[in-house]
């Protein structure tokens, strides 16, 4: 760019005010084919000037750009869009994912705290970005719906980060009317946790479950949850609904405690809470919250997360394992299959993607791609568990291979906790039969 911000400011009068900085931006989408704008905001800053005084306000404020400004590289430039609110311009092209980082680098840095004339603050942040192509860019646009941005973290309830795309299509009213009815759902007690039994296929023993998200609509009944889902990853509350996901699951245990039953539950988690600083404090305090150990939860996360290149989502996941909970991997074989990484990767299970168990009546493939699973499984000391059992033709067939645990129609469908309570202390029935009973 042509004109350069001090890398460090003596003085908060020498950072670009608001009309300076969108100077900045302006140029800066002008020389760029794509460029992220991301708005900082510093959490209850008033707290700060109204105990000790603008000037030490002032002091702090100095600290936090010179600060923010060490984080980031040369080319990033910043300013000042109002009192506590900072603004910084990233030419090039960023994903989600990659803000989300440089928002958890932001948070991390600040956790050390600042210090001045005997007085110590500690600087947390709602960061809101907007990202996109600069070509025919509408600079007011741009800039308000990186404003949007931070509103939205503002309002979220798990994470004080929120990010738009300039390419997202306007909202609809069928998009508005899905983020209105996922807030309803979450205020108003519309969703529920269902559970699909997992199966000891010795004994056939209930041994745990997954849980699956179901949407209690006011007008038409039970549904599943995918336009929820939907939205949730528009309007970045993907957040909200995990951790609400996380707080039945606790609550679900505990009545599985009060009814004699010690078993595990499992819980699908997306890309965007291996981004999450918040996401294994949460578990720590729900787990104490409940009165419930770590290991009773298992995580299920896809391939493609599993075998993430991310310093961040493989740092998360070696926590949570070192503190006692599993990680799966969900849908095995259905997307990259890469064994080097599975080589390395630390996981307490595999589970065959569903497609290859009710294809085993086809043919030799689909068998030999199971043993191989198998044989996997062991080399690594993790579980192998087969989704989608849907006949007791599979049933044998998958026991003679040697696995030990499954799931599918062959036992239950995803049922209320009620139900699931009943299918836990009783023998499995099909057809009128105990399926216990069934033996090779």
């Amino acid at each position: 760019m042509n004109v350069r911000v001090p890398r460090e400011h003596t003085s908060l009068v020498t950072i670009p005010n608001r009309y300076a900085f969108i100077d900045t931006v302006e140029k800066c989408v002008a020389q760029h084919s794509y460029a992220s704008l991301m708005l900082v905001d510093v959490v209850r800053f008033s707290d700060v000037t109204t105990s000790l005084g603008i000037t030490v306000g002032d002091q702090f404020l100095l600290q936090i750009a010179n600060r923010i400004i060490t984080l980031f590289d040369e080319n990033v430039e910043l300013g000042r869009i109002s009192g506590d609110i900072f603004g910084l311009i990233f030419p090039g092209k960023y994903s989600h994912n990659q803000m989300q980082q440089k928002f958890e680098r932001l948070v991390e840095h600040f956790k050390t705290p600042m210090q001045y004339d005997n007085n110590a603050f500690i600087a947390d942040f709602n960061v809101g970005v907007v990202s996109g192509r600069c070509k025919n860019i509408n600079l007011t646009a741009f800039v308000s719906r990186a404003e949007a941005a931070l509103k939205q973290a503002k309002e979220n309830k798990y994470q004080n980060f929120s990010f738009l795309s300039t390419e997202e299509k306007a909202d609809t009213g069928r998009s508005l009317a899905l983020k209105a009815d996922l807030t309803r759902a979450l205020s108003h007690n519309e969703l529920e946790l269902y559970f699909q039994p997992k199966v000891d296929l010795t004994n056939l023993e209930v041994v745990g479950a997954e849980c699956l998200l179901r949407w209690n609509h006011p007008l038409d009944g039970v549904l599943f949850p995918g336009p929820l889902i939907e939205a949730a990853e528009s309007y970045n509350m993907m957040n909200e609904l995990a951790y609400w996901t996380f707080e039945q699951a606790f609550r679900s245990l505990g009545e599985l405690d009060a009814c004699g039953l010690r078993l595990t539950l499992s819980v699908n988690i997306s890309p965007t809470q291996l981004y999450d600083s918040q996401l294994i404090p949460t578990l720590v305090l729900l787990s104490k919250s409940y009165s419930i150990e770590l290991n009773r939860i298992e995580l299920e996360l896809t391939e493609d997360v599993a075998l993430s290149n991310s310093l961040m989502v493989k740092k998360q996941l070696f926590q949570l394992r070192a503190m006692g909970i599993s990680i799966l991997v969900d849908d095995f074989g259905k997307g990259y299959s890469n064994l080097a990484y599975i080589r390395e990767l630390e996981i307490n299970a595999l589970k065959i993607d569903k497609t290859f168990v009710m294809s085993l009546t086809d043919g030799q493939v689909n068998r030999a791609i199971i043993e191989a699973a198998r044989i996997i499984g062991q080399a690594k000391g993790c579980e192998v568990i087969a989704e989608g059992i849907e006949t007791i033709e599979q049933l044998h067939i998958l026991r003679d291979v040697g696995i030990s645990k499954g799931q599918g129609y062959l036992f239950s469908r995803a049922v209320p906790l009620n139900e699931f309570l009943k299918l836990a202390t009783r023998e499995i029935i099909v057809g009128g039969s105990p399926l216990r009973k069934v033996s090779n």
